[in-house]
Formats: structure tokens, C-alpha cells, sequence
């Protein structure tokens, strides 16, 4: 029996929505539709104007990811964005956790079901599982978050989409230097240079970070670099090469606790973590080049991208899990692997004018490759734990996608329709190498096209309105086909399928305010759950459907010339829609989907002082009580809110510029669980966020 049919219990804030609707028609104003500036985005493929398209994006300006940030974590810049959480695991061995809608709430590890790209490359591998701590924030012009229907036409795990765009290099040379210090050992320092030169602009950037962690056994240290070279060979190309790297060396894992440990001492950690030494290593390297090519109104773009990243992993699994007798399937309690990863991308842009109309019509493909040397090993010799055993598996893994699409936009009138198409190929290949347990090899191909279609009708010209649906997919990704219980791999596992619906209204009210409202309905066939979670490793499978509604309001407004406010809100109900079993329990229809809370708020409140260049921003979090297991009856981690403060100044002094920084998190010094690991085994679901904790750092900038 599933939910659908019961419109009225499934979404009872439609009555809410309707009012506020109808209230924005009647309070917006035609002629007052520039005092906040334009918001350009790339989410259609080509630059346009966020308010002009049928569907949610949101645009993080390059100073609100840097102004009074540590600029080490993408989850302080996007704390803001409605319909998004993000979750700083105080875990720098595990990455954030992102979800968009809910998608990608489950992952255990990185960003999965949300599509990660930065200045047009993916940080996404072809089966969907991301690390966003590739992204260099310091290095951010903007990021952009596509949300709902539209998010589809990025092909596979585009449940959403965050793409960084850097900044181009600044025509003056100039070079910076910038230091941050602060609460838990924590510090990051930077130089930096750029400029054009006979033509070339170049941007160049080096930066450390280290903290010893607000968790016991947390440290972590993290070197990146970046390089970027922008060359115009004539008035109609342009093209942009660019390098990163990224080391971060003994990352030690503190991993989730026990609620009881968590309430004795939100520091603390469970034995094993420091019994096995958790920690991670990871080495990742890419470069990439995108061609640009305008004929008249018509642009012809090319991107190529290849790269090499390493990881080593110590996990917890017991020592008598890995038995070789009992349990010769075990892929032991190390992860090692080397992954050589590349791929190229092309599109066609098409402007048509018919008549007063403008049909734009985008044609592309994308391919993408990588290959993992994977290999597990034992974590233990003898008695001695916490070290790199006897080998128990040795594959070589293979992914690879094509993706060929076609977009179209027809602005008529009042009225712009916009669709999209898109097919995606993905095939999973395993060549095992370790025989002693039999050969695990095998294959698997994921085919689906993924159509979205959206309307968009402009009431009066600070008033429109839209609609917009489409259907999407997920494949597993490479860590949830690798194990199964028993050892062997989980090639079995199907992919999830989804529909998205979302209407929406976005008005600019009085002369200078922005108001988007959205509601949307995902309707998911087969999603990959959490099996079971354990020590560092975790089984998934596929449920039966799950249904997801909710709303999203983003409020921007300067509400004097010194004085401005932002705020958004997110409520949304997410439930398996099916009754399915899951280690032989039933987990009945209704019940919440972990990892997801119900309600979402942010609220700012920022003044200026335009003379003494100094601003200060009171930020304002509150995250409804989050479900940690299927069955919803384990105890969910509890709701919070936070206030952080922060205060930022600015000088100039002839080709000087001088900048400091003050940030304030947790003013209230609030206990709170800052995110969830889905369905431990053990029980271990909660990763503590930090009490009060102190940033203070200075920045300068010599133009030449």
C-alpha cells in the first residue's frame, strides 16, 4: 500500500504554499527588477540569468565562500542553499557529507548521488562517488548548486548538481599571502600569484592546512596546489589549462561513536579506532583544458581532463572477521588502491532567432573513464594490530560511461520552454587476480535515458512562475558492488530509478528583494539502502520505492544600504513508500529515511560599515532531529541550532590591500551530533560536531 494516494496527509503544507503563492503575485513589483544585481549561472549549459530558468539554482558568490571563512570545508559556504545539508563529519578521513533532496545521504564515505564539477570537470567518478575536498575554495569565483528536476541531464547520480568555477586571472600582476589560525590546533597559510602577461594570464596558488581535530585521534593535514593559464589566440577563442594537487598524509580516522560515548565526552572515541590506528592517506593529481570557439552567435566547447589519485586506508574490521579459514571471501582490513582516471567532453551551442523567439539548442557527449589497482590487505601480522598484513584481494576495477545529450531552450513571449535528453552507458568490469578464494570477476552494464522537460511563464517582470519534471538514475557505486556479506562481490545490485516534480514561483519584491519558492515530489524505484554498517565497511541493497515532498524558501534583501539579510528554509518528508527487508527484518512503509532531517533553516544578518570597511554577520543554523537506521527505532540524533559571528575588515593603502578575519562558531557552545553513519552495526551512528571554537587571520594583496 503505498503513500501516494493520500495527497492531503502526504503534503500538508500545500495549503501554507498556496497563500504564499498567491501572496508574492500580488507584492511584486515590475519595475524594481536590477537593485540586487543579476545572478548569471551555467546550470542550462550557457550563461543566463538564474531567475529566467524553470527550475532551483542557487549561486554562492566567490566572497561569501572566502569573506570570514576558513575556506577549508565546502559545507561553510553552502550552509545557506535550501534544499541542500551539509554535514562537516569533523573527519577529514571521511570527507563531508552532502545531500541534495536526500540524495546522497546514505554515502558512508565522500559525496555520492550528487555530481561534483569543478570549471566544467567532473569531481565525480563515472559510478558517482565524489570527494569535494578536491575543490580549491580559495581559488572560488563562485559555486553553483542545481537542485530538482534539471539535475538529470548530467546523467548518472545527478540527484543534484555543485559545480566551483574559479576565478580568472586578474589583468594586474599581483601577488597575496594570507594566514588563518585558530581553536583545536588548527591553522591554514597561503601565497599566491597572478596576472596576464604578453596575453597569458596565470593564476598560481600553494596552501597548508593542520588541525589536531576537535575529536580525539582527528589530525589531519592537507597540501594543495593549483595553477591556472588562460590564453586568447584570437577575438573569438579562448583556452584554459589548469592543474591541482592534493596531499593529505596521515589522517587519522576517529570514526562515529556509541550514544553513550557521545554523552560522556563528545571528544572521545571508541577503542578500536585507536586499537587499529584508523587513518588514511590520499595522493590526487589532475589536469585538464577546456577550448572555447565562438561562429557569430553559435560556440563550439571541448574539455579534456586526466588525473591520478592514490588512497590507503586503515579500517577497524576486527582481527577475526578476516579468518582466511572462516571467512575466505574477507577483502581483509585495508584499503589500497591506485586510480588513473581521464576523459573528454564536447558540445555545440546553437542560438536560433525566429522572429521576436530565441530557440537555443545545446548538443553534446561525454566520456569518462578510470581504473582502480585495487588491493586489500589484513590489518594486523601476528599480534600486532593496525599495520598492513597478509594480501587478501588484487583486482584491477574498470568504469566507463559515454553520455550523448541534446538541450533546448524557446523563449516565446512570456513564456520559456526548455527540455532535455540524455542517454547514459555505464559498465562496471572486475579482472580479479587473487584466486585463492575463487575468481570474483565479472561485469556489469547500467543503460538509461533520462528525459526533463520545464516550463517557465513570466506573470508580470519581477513575478514568474514554473514547472518542471523528469526521471533519473543511479547506478551503485564501485565501493557498494564491492562487498557483499560473505566476501565476493555485490554485482547484483540494481540501479535506482527516479521521477522528480517541482513547481515553483520567483519574485524580486519592493526594490531590493529576492524570494524563490519551490515544492517538489522524487519518487524512487529500487534505492541502494544500507544493509548493514560495520567497523569501516558497509553492505548495501536495493529497497523498494521511497517517496520524498517538500518545500524550499530563499529570501535575499538589502534592507538598507549598510544592512542586508538572507535566509532559507527547507522542510521535507522522506519515507520508504514500501514495505522491503533488510537483514531479515521488515522495515515497514512510512518510515523516515536515515540520514535525512526534516527541516532545514539558515538566517543571516549582515551590516556594513562602509567607511571603516568592516563588516559583521550574525549566522543563524537549525537542523531538525535526524533517523539513523531504517527501522527508526534506535535513538536519532537530536536537533540543534548554532549561532556563529563573524567579523571581517578592509584597507587600502596605495597598491597595498590589507584584510583580517574574526569567526565565531558555536556561540552557545551547543552539544550537538553534527552528522550520522547510516545503520552501524554496532550502533556507532554519531560523529559529534565541535563546542565553541575561534578563527582569527590576516590577508594581503600587492598589485604591481
Amino acid at each position: 500500500m503505498k503513500h501516494r494516494c493520500k495527497p492531503h496527509t502526504a503534503f500538508p503544507l500545500r495549503p501554507l504554499v498556496a497563500c504564499l503563492i498567491a501572496g508574492l503575485g500580488l507584492q511584486a513589483h515590475a519595475g524594481d527588477s536590477t537593485a540586487l544585481g543579476t545572478v548569471v549561472v551555467t546550470g542550462s549549459r550557457t550563461a543566463t540569468d538564474s531567475y529566467e530558468l524553470p527550475y532551483s539554482i542557487d549561486a554562492v558568490s566567490g566572497d561569501d565562500i572566502t569573506r570570514g571563512q576558513l575556506g577549508v570545508n565546502a559545507s561553510e559556504s553552502l550552509v545557506s542553499v535550501p534544499g541542500l545539508v551539509v554535514q562537516n563529519r569533523q573527519n577529514y578521513a571521511q570527507d563531508l557529507q552532502i545531500s541534495v533532496r536526500g540524495f546522497g545521504a546514505r554515502s558512508a564515505f565522500g559525496v555520492r548521488g550528487v555530481k561534483l564539477l569543478m570549471d566544467g570537470i567532473p569531481a565525480t567518478n563515472p559510478d558517482g562517488q565524489g570527494q569535494v575536498a578536491t575543490f580549491n575554495l580559495d581559488m572560488a569565483e563562485r559555486i553553483e548548486v542545481l537542485r530538482g528536476p534539471f539535475a538529470t541531464i548530467y546523467g548518472n547520480h545527478a540527484g543534484g548538481v555543485i559545480q566551483l568555477f574559479t576565478r580568472d586571472p586578474a589583468e594586474q600582476p599581483q601577488v597575496n599571502g594570507r594566514f588563518i589560525g585558530g581553536s583545536f590546533g588548527t591553522w591554514k597559510a597561503g601565497i599566491g600569484a597572478e596576472g596576464t602577461s604578453n596575453g597569458i594570464g596565470y593564476l598560481l596558488d600553494l596552501s597548508r592546512f593542520q588541525t589536531d581535530g576537535f575529536r580525539d585521534h582527528s589530525k589531519a593535514s592537507r597540501n594543495q596546489q593549483f595553477a591556472k593559464l588562460v590564453v586568447h589566440p584570437d577575438d573569438v577563442s579562448k583556452l584554459t589549462i589548469e592543474a591541482s594537487g592534493l596531499r593529505q598524509h596521515g589522517t587519522e580516522d576517529p570514526k562515529a561513536v556509541k550514544l553513550e560515548t557521545y554523552k560522556a565526552d563528545p571528544h572521545a572515541v571508541e577503542d578500536a579506532a585507536l586499537t587499529y590506528d584508523t587513518r588514511k592517506n590520499i595522493d590526487h593529481q589532475q589536469a585538464g583544458g577546456t577550448y572555447e570557439r565562438r561562429f557569430g552567435a553559435n560556440k563550439l566547447e571541448v574539455t579534456a581532463y586526466a588525473g591520478q589519485r592514490s588512497v590507503m586506508q586503515m579500517l577497524s574490521i576486527p582481527k577475526f572477521k578476516q579468518n582466511i579459514v572462516t571467512n575466505p571471501g574477507s577483502s581483509g582490513g585495508v584499503v589500497d588502491f591506485d586510480r588513473d582516471f581521464a576523459g573528454v567532453g564536447a558540445r555545440w551551442i546553437q542560438n536560433v532567432e525566429l522572429g521576436d523567439d530565441l530557440l537555443t539548442v545545446t548538443g553534446g557527449v561525454d566520456y569518462d573513464w578510470s581504473q582502480d589497482d585495487r588491493r586489500g590487505y589484513e590489518n594486523f601480522i601476528g599480534s600486532t594490530l593496525g599495520v598492513v598484513g597478509n594480501l587478501r584481494r588484487d583486482e584491477v576495477d574498470t568504469l566507463t560511461s559515454i553520455d550523448p545529450y541534446i538541450q533546448a531552450s524557446y523563449e516565446m513571449g512570456a513564456w520559456t520552454f526548455t527540455g532535455g535528453l540524455r542517454h547514459s552507458r555505464v559498465r562496471f568490469e572486475v579482472d580479479d587476480k587473487y584466486l585463492a578464494n575463487g575468481d570474483d570477476s565479472g561485469s556489469r552494464t547500467y543503460n538509461r535515458t533520462t528525459p526533463a522537460l520545464g516550463v517557465l511563464y513570466r506573470v508580470t517582470d519581477a513575478f514568474h512562475v514554473y514547472a518542471s519534471a523528469s526521471t533519473g538514475f543511479e547506478t551503485p557505486t564501485f565501493g557498494e558492488v564491492s562487498y557483499k556479506d560473505g566476501g565476493g562481490l555485490n554485482l547484483g545490485l540494481k540501479a535506482a530509478k527516479s521521477k522528480q516534480y517541482e513547481v515553483g514561483a520567483k519574485a524580486r519584491l519592493a526594490a531590493k528583494t529576492r524570494l524563490n519558492v519551490a515544492l517538489f515530489q522524487i519518487e524512487t524505484e529500487d534505492e541502494v539502502v544500507v544493509k548493514t554498517a560495520s567497523e569501516g565497511r558497509t553492505f548495501y541493497q536495493n529497497a523498494g520505492s521511497t517517496l520524498r515532498q517538500g518545500i524550499e524558501i530563499a529570501l535575499d534583501s538589502q534592507l538598507t544600504d549598510s544592512l542586508s539579510a538572507r535566509g532559507s528554509f527547507t522542510h521535507m518528508r522522506a519515507i520508504y513508500d514500501e514495505a522491503f527487508v533488510s537483514n531479515g527484518t521488515t522495515v515497514p512503509e512510512g518510515k523516515r529515511i536515515p540520514g535525512i532531517p526534516a527541516t532545514t533553516v539558515y538566517g543571516e544578518l549582515a551590516y556594513k560599515h562602509a567607511p571603516s570597511g568592516v563588516t559583521t554577520a550574525l549566522e543563524g543554523i537549525y537542523r531538525s532531529r535526524v533517523q539513523v537506521h531504517d527501522l527508526n527505532t534506535d535513538k536519532p540524533a537530536p536537533g540543534y541550532a548554532l549561532f556563529n559571528l563573524r567579523v571581517t575588515a578592509e584597507q587600502k593603502s596605495g597598491d597595498w590591500t590589507l584584510g583580517q578575519m574574526l569567526r565565531v562558531d558555536n556561540l552557545g557552545d551547543r552539544k550537538h551530533i553534527g552528522s550520522v553513519v547510516v545503520g552501524d552495526a554496532f550502533k556507532n551512528y554519531y560523529e559529534p560536531g565541535p563546542g565553541i571554537a575561534w578563527y582569527a587571520g590576516v590577508n594581503a594583496k600587492y598589485d604591481f
